[in-house]
């Protein structure tokens, strides 16, 4: 096997007892780096370290991703004018703070009966919010509900997401 020291450089090719022997005398652990190649290369290092660094990148990782929800926001064919603003207001706090907002119209009985109803809400919001989001799908409609999907439109900062105050 190919053993590579834990300065970098190469020692060379070896059996592996002897590369374990020096990894040993080092105090330090004999690492597999790539089996599949010929021969097989093997590191001398500290193993524990090394997954250790390996977490502590993975968590920091983590910590700087931004998760993103999808909302929803429900609507009924015969929503008041005041409704329909006051769940628009919802709608762009919402995108503001990065998230998605799945905009749905529910129909029940004979609501059934003109989805265009429902079409024209759903259009009439997405023009209306067009200079703050985009409808990442058109209204389409799934049994008794039409939806929509709707994003913060490109090159908008996405304000910090509130923390809620712990009351005691």
């Amino acid at each position: 096997m190919r053993v590579i020291d834990d300065t970098g450089q190469q020692l060379g090719i070896m059996p592996p007892q002897q590369a374990l022997t020096i990894a040993r005398g080092k105090g330090l652990d004999l690492v597999e780096i790539a089996a599949t190649a010929t021969p097989p290369v093997c590191r001398i290092m500290d193993f524990g370290r090394y997954q250790y660094q390996e977490q502590k990148r993975a968590r920091s990782a983590k910590k700087h991703q931004k998760i993103i929800e999808v909302k929803e926001i429900k609507f009924r064919p015969k929503v008041d004018e005041h409704d329909y603003n006051f769940k628009k207001k919802h709608i762009e706090r919402f995108l503001a703070e990065g998230d998605k907002v799945k905009a749905t119209i529910f129909f029940r009985g004979r609501e059934m009966a003109h989805p265009e109803i429902g079409r024209r809400i759903l259009e009439r919001l997405i023009e209306e919010l067009a200079d703050v989001a985009i409808a990442e799908t058109a209204p389409r409609q799934e049994g008794n509900q039409m939806h929509t999907i709707l994003s913060q439109r490109a090159g908008r900062k996405s304000a910090p997401k509130r923390e809620t105050a712990e009351t005691e």
